[in-house]
C-alpha cells in the first residue's frame, strides 16, 4: 500500500469510495506520466467531453497548391507503413482516414494517421517524394 501521507482514499460516510487524493509531491514526480493517461481514461468516460482536434491547416496545402512547380502531379494519396491503411485522396475521405498536421511551401506535407496515430512525413522534391512513417510515441 502507497504511503498514506501521499495517497489517500476518500469514502462516504457508507464507507463508499468517493474519491482519491494525491500529496502535490506525488504528483509533481508523476505528472508527466498520469495526466496522458487520465486524459485518456476521461476521454472514455464521458466521450462529449474530448477536446475536438484542431482544424486541418487547408490554406497552408492550398497554398503549396498554388504554387506547385514540380514535374510530376500533386498526390494526394497517403499510406501509413505502421497499420496499413491507406487512401488515394486523403481529401475525400469522410471521415478522414488521414489528417493533415502540417503543410509547407517547401514540400514538406505531415499526416497523422486516424486508425493508429502514426506520422506520414513526405518530402516533396523536384523529381520525387520522400515518405516516411514514424509509429505514434506517447509523451
Amino acid at each position: 500500500m502507497p504511503a498514506p501521507k501521499h495517497f489517500q482514499p476518500l469514502f462516504d460516510e457508507n464507507r463508499n469510495l468517493v474519491g482519491v487524493l494525491l500529496s502535490p509531491e506525488l504528483w509533481m514526480k508523476g505528472e508527466n506520466r498520469l495526466s496522458p493517461v487520465i486524459d485518456d481514461l476521461l476521454a472514455q468516460l464521458d466521450p462529449a467531453s474530448a477536446p475536438l482536434p484542431a482544424p486541418e491547416p487547408m490554406k497552408d496545402w492550398e497554398l503549396l497548391a498554388q504554387y506547385w512547380d514540380f514535374q510530376y502531379p500533386m498526390p494526394t494519396d497517403v499510406a501509413c507503413e505502421n497499420c496499413g491503411s491507406s487512401t488515394g485522396d486523403w481529401k475525400a475521405d469522410e471521415p478522414r482516414k488521414f489528417r493533415l498536421k502540417s503543410a509547407t511551401l517547401g514540400g514538406l506535407v505531415n499526416f497523422e494517421c486516424q486508425d493508429c496515430r502514426a506520422r506520414i512525413l513526405k518530402r516533396h522534391f523536384k523529381k520525387h517524394v520522400d515518405v516516411e512513417c514514424r509509429p505514434f510515441v506517447a509523451k
